[in-house]
């Protein structure tokens, strides 16, 4: 599994600091506990621009009462709510998940939350808690739904970026991933990685679409955000070759039991401790 690499995956000192005392903040104004946090999107994949942002993502657990409440209310006229988010601004966007909300999306095989607990960048991380949910999102883990869920990102990201003779590039990055996370999930029985270079490496590790790729890594990674570039051949009749494939002929991939009752008893045993 990909490391954290300062390379592929840069997080600057003042920035994770920045991060930390968001974190702090979060769990003293709103008294919870953080169990887990990590870095999500472009510097989680590895191909974040100079000027892109830090999107952190947590998991959160609130005192026994919070939970038991008749009301639901957070705070005098306030409804109980099961996410945090604060203010986006031009550089953090950070939010995360209530225990009870993250286990319900587990019993799903939600693929983001899955993602988060791969990330190559950890901020926080429970070491009583934090290795619970590694082994129930695996114990969790639906090949189907996760691959229909890549499918879904690619050809949504296609359709809408990728059919003009100019596009931005990380658009392109923005298919890619999703089309090598399904064919992931076709051939392994483990989640497919967060990182994007770990893909490519077990998928596409040499040849020409692999050059392309790296030389559009390399451009992405020095580029603005908003950057685009002409269309680049190799790169789309991959795309849309590999998108027909997958429309044409879905795989047949066993299902996995549903696991309520394990999820059920880990949070009664976190919230009861």
């Amino acid at each position: 599994m990909n490391i954290e690499n300062p390379d592929i995956h840069p997080i600057a000192p003042e920035m994770r600091a920045a991060v930390q005392s968001a974190l702090d903040g979060i769990e003293q104004r709103h008294d919870v506990r953080i169990v887990f946090a990590c870095e999500s999107g472009s510097r989680g994949w590895g191909f974040s621009s100079p000027d892109s942002d830090y999107d952190a993502r947590f998991v959160y657990v609130h005192s026994l009462p919070w939970y038991l409440s008749v009301n639901e209310r957070t705070g005098p006229g306030q409804p109980q709510r099961d996410v945090i988010e604060l203010p986006i601004d031009s550089e953090l966007d950070v939010s995360g998940w209530d225990l009870r909300k993250a286990l319900r999306l587990l019993a799903k095989s939600n693929p983001t939350l899955s993602e988060w607990l791969r990330s190559p960048i950890v901020y926080r991380s429970d070491e009583k808690i934090a290795p619970r949910l590694h082994e129930l999102a695996e114990a969790c883990y639906s090949r189907v739904a996760a691959w229909h869920h890549y499918h879904s990102m690619a050809k949504l990201n296609f359709r809408g970026y990728l059919r003009g003779e100019r596009i931005r590039t990380k658009k392109y990055l923005y298919v890619l991933r999703p089309i090598l996370a399904c064919r992931w999930i076709e051939q392994e029985s483990l989640p497919p990685p967060m990182a994007f270079e770990d893909l490519l490496d077990r998928l596409l590790p040499i040849g020409s679409l692999r050059d392309a790729i790296d030389a559009l890594l390399a451009v992405k990674r020095v580029s603005r955000e908003v950057e685009d570039g002409p269309r680049i051949p190799e790169i789309s009749a991959y795309i849309e070759r590999e998108l027909a494939m997958m429309e044409a002929n879905h795989p047949r991939i066993p299902a996995r039991e549903p696991l309520d009752d394990r999820l059920d008893a880990f949070l009664r045993e976190i919230l009861l401790a």
